[in-house]
């Protein structure tokens, strides 16, 4: 099966479960108050949760599909309804994606009810951050690190899962800052700048709480899936290449962050003392634009990764 079938359906799951787990929470606990509402409400779309929604949902059904096709060795019964039932019912894998089917759909219906009425709450959030929460949850069943048993397994598992979250955290953060950053809305309400700028700060510590996680098990993740045995093999092999790129536009995002945290942000606030953020403005849109793509790219490379056999694994 070519790899784009397999790899696609990953990408849509990764981005919609991020989205739904990230962006939530941090309209519920970095833009608080009535400034950072006004700035959430001015930037981020209302269709945006229900597009994040679509994506896990249309990714699962694919994913569902192609897991078929792979499991019986014929194409044709990844359209067959009695095949597809029976990899939906008969594997862990089929249980997970069915579980991540059903909280696509709730959130797609909350997500479109909320956005018709133009009433988003603290409560549509906390729901929505608790569906994503969940389907990214659902991620650790059906990856490497569900694939080890005893207690190594367990540490496996409970690492990949708080990798999750904190990808989630990070990555989802970012979405709604991409929109909120380059909203065109946003730079002629000084209240919502005001409100951006507060949550900026805010953030800086659950980022930097979320990326020292995201490395602590990424090693641990690591150890299982490479280990100190095979390290010589990852200039050698596809996964190993794959795994590298990821790393380096890690670093990068790394970088982006950085300079978002330590010199963009307070050049926003300057500017808003000044009462001229406009510059300040565009610059912080245009990093965290270019941060959010490089985030695109490791999801995109996470998605081939799950595809390939580890290092560890005997091929």
């Amino acid at each position: 099966m070519a790899l784009w079938l397999t790899t696609a359906p990953r990408l849509l799951q990764y981005g919609g479960s991020v989205v739904l787990f990230g962006a939530p929470l941090f309209f519920l606990y970095v833009l608080r108050g009535d400034a950072g509402e006004r700035a959430a409400g001015l930037g981020w779309p209302r269709w945006g949760f229900s597009l994040a929604a679509m994506c896990l949902l249309v990714g699962g059904v694919a994913a569902l599909s192609a897991e078929t096709a792979i499991m019986t060795d014929q194409r044709a019964e990844a359209f067959r309804p009695s095949a597809l039932w029976a990899v939906l019912t008969g594997s862990r894998y089929g249980l997970a994606i069915g579980a991540r089917l059903g909280l696509a759909g709730v959130s797609l219906v909350v997500s479109l009810a909320v956005a018709s009425l133009g009433q988003e709450s603290r409560g549509f959030w906390a729901v929505l951050a608790l569906v994503g929460a969940a389907a990214s949850v659902s991620f650790a069943w059906t990856g490497h690190g569900a694939m080890d048993e005893g207690t190594s397994g367990l540490v496996h598992l409970v690492s990949d899962i708080i990798h999750l979250f904190a990808a989630g955290l990070w990555l989802g953060a970012l979405a709604a800052l991409a929109a909120i950053t380059t909203s065109r809305r946003i730079g002629s309400d000084e209240p919502a700048l005001q409100g951006l700028e507060e949550g900026l700060r805010r953030f800086s510590g659950l980022g930097t709480l979320a990326v020292c996680l995201l490395m602590i098990t990424g090693l641990i993740n690591s150890w299982f899936l490479i280990g100190p045995d095979h390290m010589a093999g990852l200039f050698g092999s596809l996964y190993g290449e794959v795994l590298i790129a990821k790393l380096l536009l890690f670093v990068l995002m790394l970088a982006l962050a950085a300079l978002n945290r330590f010199f963009l942000t307070p050049r926003l606030s300057i500017g808003l003392v000044q009462r001229a953020p406009q510059r300040a403005l565009v610059a912080l849109g245009w990093s965290v634009g270019l941060e959010t793509a490089v985030a695109m790219a490791v999801l995109g490379l996470v998605s081939v990764l799950g595809t390939l056999s580890p290092l560890s694994m005997p091929m």
